[in-house]
């Protein structure tokens, strides 16, 4: 619900119960007058004031209404909940069934759209305002996996003493592997490759070298 039509004897009081229909404060909301009330003579032909009431258009506003169109143009029953929302930021979670054609392999679709939602929030936006989209909490499980994968490789890399290099993977959870190895004492990473064929290299820390006479 974007908008509301609400009436009341006064302005004030039909802008209150706009607001309280959308679920905000007087100060959250906008309004456009649609009719002006009247006091009528000693109560009789009086009629209330009515309201156009609607949430402003928001950074906020223009990434969940894309992900509502695209969810819709996509035949998906799905709702777009809000985990958490700043002035520089919001995170969005996909809430339905069978999201995975809106995840894709490893999540490429999901970036997509995550990327997508964010050029709509800063349409027309002097700063930047940041987006993050998951589906059916997919990232948190994701994040899990790849640390998983990280803490095992690096266990090979400590057992072979030689450098093993892992599949493609999207900058974010190139990232979280990078992170996820630098808690492991004896390894070090690197990333090769370009574009979608980039890569982490999980090798063995090199020990440092003895100045001579040492």
């Amino acid at each position: 619900m974007k908008e509301v039509i609400a009436s009341g004897k006064t302005l004030e009081q039909a802008l209150e119960e706009g607001a309280l229909q959308l679920g905000k404060t007087p100060d959250q909301v906008e309004y456009e007058v649609l009719e002006e009330g009247k006091k009528g003579l000693f109560g009789i032909g009086a009629t209330d004031t009515k309201l156009r009431v609607y949430l402003p258009e928001t950074p906020a506003s223009r990434a969940v209404d894309f992900l509502e169109t695209l969810l819709a143009n996509m035949g998906l029953e799905a709702d777009v909940e809000v985990v958490s929302e700043t002035e520089e930021e919001i995170s969005l979670n996909i809430v339905g069934e069978h999201l995975g054609a809106l995840i894709g392999r490893r999540g490429d679709v999901l970036d997509s759209v995550q990327y997508l939602a964010t050029l709509s929030a800063n349409l027309g936006n002097p700063g930047y305002y940041r987006v993050s989209v998951d589906a059916q909490g997919y990232r948190a499980r994701r994040v899990e996996t790849v640390q998983g994968i990280a803490r095992r490789m690096a266990e090979k890399v400590l057992k072979y003493r030689r450098a093993f290099s892992l599949d493609p993977m999207s900058p974010y959870e190139r990232r979280i592997v990078h992170s996820a190895c630098q808690e492991i004492p004896g390894v070090t990473t690197h990333s090769i490759g370009e574009g979608a064929d980039r890569r982490v290299v999980i090798s063995p820390e090199k020990p440092p070298q003895r100045k001579f006479g040492e």
